[in-house]
């Protein structure tokens, strides 16, 4: 991701209501961030089974996955809407308290947040919206790698991240939050182009 031409303004979402819907942006503490152009065909892939799996597993049940682009806005306190200044696009979202969406998206921390990494969002994600989604409450947090083939997990514990749990992307990981919940990984790599020698 890159930044935008500075002009050192500090945005809110009044302001991201305004931009043009053909050019994405997330809004991290006020500053934009422009979104990389359209993401790779093994990255939509991965999203994909993802959310298949998941909204599979929950269907009739009170929790429900969402594919992006679905803004969550995460307030620091209780500011109005128009005053949010942090707007983020996660992959694949698991949201369990309807009260938290409306027809604008969601206003919160999703229960569970699965980011698919590429080369140019990587640092973003881990770094900048791993911190928004500590903040924000999301009880569990992952980070696929599909050119490294790996996952890392976070799983909020006394409102902090606990220590990443970094797997293989092989087998089956349970959803910690999300009991009966199981993403099978092998299915995400059958999805994968081979890797380059």
């Amino acid at each position: 991701m890159h930044l935008p031409q500075p002009d050192h303004r500090h945005y809110t979402y009044a302001d991201y209501l305004t931009w043009p819907d053909d050019v994405r942006y997330e809004l991290i503490d006020g500053v934009a961030y422009l979104m990389s152009p359209a993401p790779t065909l093994d990255h939509q892939d991965v999203v994909g089974e993802i959310y298949r799996q998941l909204a599979n597993t929950l269907e009739g049940q009170p929790c429900r996955a969402y594919v992006s682009p679905v803004d969550v806005r995460v307030p620091h306190a209780d500011e109005d809407d128009a005053d949010i200044d942090t707007v983020v696009q996660p992959d694949v979202l698991v949201i369990c308290d309807r009260a938290k969406t409306d027809r604008r998206g969601v206003r919160g921390g999703p229960d569970f947040v699965v980011e698919v990494l590429s080369h140019g969002t990587a640092s973003h994600d881990h770094v900048r919206k791993r911190q928004v989604y500590e903040r924000g409450g999301v009880r569990e947090y992952w980070l696929v790698h599909p050119v490294d083939r790996t996952l890392t997990v976070y799983r909020l514990e006394q409102g902090r991240f606990g220590g990443a749990e970094v797997t293989e992307l092989a087998g089956e990981t349970p959803v910690g939050i999300l009991p009966g919940v199981v993403i099978v990984r092998d299915a995400l790599v059958g999805r994968l182009a081979p890797p380059e020698d």
